[in-house]
């Protein structure tokens, strides 16, 4: 644990404009960087996978994987300045760490699945003008939160989870490639045990260490699995030496290198699934408030964070880099250290934006096995998963909320595992549909939400006592009665 007397005293690290002794707030810095840097850099590994040009994917493009992996590096970095230090009415001003959010990949993956290269043109477009429509959410952020209570985004973020298990499963395997091309080797003990091996070490580390160590517990967990297919041949020297000799030691991001192309698919679902990063972003927020400061959050505070993601995202896009949302693994570390100073993000922020103009860190990252990516991202996936349940245990479980669940996860649930689960080219449940909403529709999550959000706003409160008896199955009296 930190020791918390050496750093200053109850109101200097309760206050955000503070500055720790340096010797100390560099350290402080890089651990928040590690807490969120796995995460940070696994949706660019899992979007060049679903296009095909991923791990195992012999594709002419992999070298691409490598610019994506230094974009999210390099633009998590700016966002995250741009938090800490602000720019006008832009930045909470706050220990508020950026990154790329795994709450998008459900619209990306049906974009760009098994497209390539050409596919990214009309994904970053859309990441640019969903960016500039987030930041507009910060003017009303405030009076468009009632229409996302508990009920709604708790649910949305566990179709999210649900969405990614898979991914998850099929990596620890031995990833999607081996799998499509009939690989006796997918599915072999030479895959598992190397994504077991990440899962028992993360475990472990997690629940038996603290401080630094624990917070780093899926980094630590994949080095030990690099390590480990080292050990038994599923990665060897020449690959690691090979891919760091022909990375670059230094390079600039490129403005709309794959173009700019408008996808209507990709327009609306960014802008959509902008509404629950914003609200996501209010929550960690006023997370760190309390958690560091002991105080609510302030309009102000939480418009800025608002125009922040939103400034951040559209900026990224630009480049060729994700989504950017606030990471909520720091506002546990925020509340572990009592350290509230936005100056030792900064910090963090500086050391990733180094990392994103050196490739060969990247070209270091796309060596991990795609077994031990597998086993880091069974836990990051399924932590997703309980993060929405956690959501929804803040919800009073009467009747009507319970069928409000109950519709739009059946909607949302069945047409995830319908749609996205049949070959390519086979007859599917929403396959006469336009293209556009047929993406839109194929990850479930949006129709979960809209179907969510219109039955919350549009159904009588409460429900009477009758109306659900024959389709609760018996258990419409149990639960948590509402107003």
């Amino acid at each position: 644990m930190t020791d918390k007397a050496a750093l200053g005293t109850p109101e200097q690290l309760a206050d955000p404009n503070y500055t720790p002794p340096i010797a100390k707030a560099i350290p402080l810095g890089i651990q928040h960087v590690l807490a969120m840097f796995v995460s940070n850099v696994t949706p660019a590994i899992i979007v060049a996978g679903a296009a095909g040009f991923g791990f195992g994917s012999n594709s002419p493009d992999f070298p691409e994987l490598l610019y994506l992996i230094q974009m999210s590096m390099l633009f998590a970095g700016l966002a995250t300045l741009i938090q800490t230090i602000g720019l006008g009415p832009v930045g909470a001003r706050l220990p508020i760490v950026q990154g790329t959010s795994f709450a998008f990949l459900p619209i990306m993956i049906p974009l760009v699945a098994g497209k390539g290269v050409d596919a990214l043109a009309a994904l970053f477009t859309g990441v640019l003008i969903g960016g500039i429509f987030h930041a507009s959410l910060g003017t009303i952020i405030g009076k468009i939160r009632f229409a996302l209570p508990p009920l709604v985004t708790g649910l949305v973020v566990t179709m999210i989870g649900l969405a990614l298990v898979k991914v998850g499963i099929e990596y620890a395997a031995g990833g999607v490639p081996a799998k499509a091309s009939g690989n006796p080797s997918y599915g072999g003990w030479a895959s598992w045990s190397t994504a077991l091996v990440v899962v028992f070490v993360t475990l472990g580390i997690k629940f038996f260490t603290r401080g630094l160590l624990s917070i780093s517990a899926v980094l630590v967990g994949i080095i030990v699995g690099y390590i480990y297919s080292l050990a038994i041949g599923l990665l060897s020297v020449d690959a690691i030496v090979g891919s760091w000799q022909r990375s670059a030691a230094f390079a600039l991001p490129v403005p709309f290198k794959y173009g700019f192309e408008v996808s209507i698919a990709a327009v609306v679902g960014f802008c959509l699934m902008a509404f629950v990063s914003a609200v996501e972003t209010v929550g960690d927020v006023s997370g760190i408030t309390k958690g560091g400061a002991g105080r609510e959050a302030t309009d102000k505070e939480i418009a800025g964070a608002t125009y922040a993601d939103g400034i951040g995202s559209a900026v990224a896009g630009l480049f060729g880099a994700f989504p950017n949302t606030s990471f909520s693994q720091n506002v546990g570390l925020i509340a572990m250290t009592g350290v509230m100073s936005r100056h030792v993000v900064t910090i963090g922020a500086i050391f990733l934006i180094v990392c994103g103009l050196v490739p060969k860190v990247g070209g270091v990252i796309r060596t991990v096995p795609i077994e031990v990516l597998g086993g880091g991202v069974i836990v990051m996936f399924g932590m997703v998963v309980a993060s929405g349940m956690s959501m929804l245990s803040d919800v009073k479980w009467d009747k009507r909320n319970m069928v409000i669940f109950a519709v739009a996860l059946s909607v949302g649930l069945g047409l995830q595992l319908e749609v996205l689960n049949v070959a390519p080219g086979a007859p599917n449940a929403l396959q006469h549909l336009p293209d556009t909403l047929r993406i839109l529709g194929a990850s479930g999550i949006l129709p979960a939400a809209l179907i969510a959000i219109i039955l919350n706003l549009v159904l009588p409160v409460p429900l009477s006592d009758d109306s659900t008896e024959e389709i609760s199955g018996g258990l419409s009296g149990q639960g948590t009665p509402g107003e």
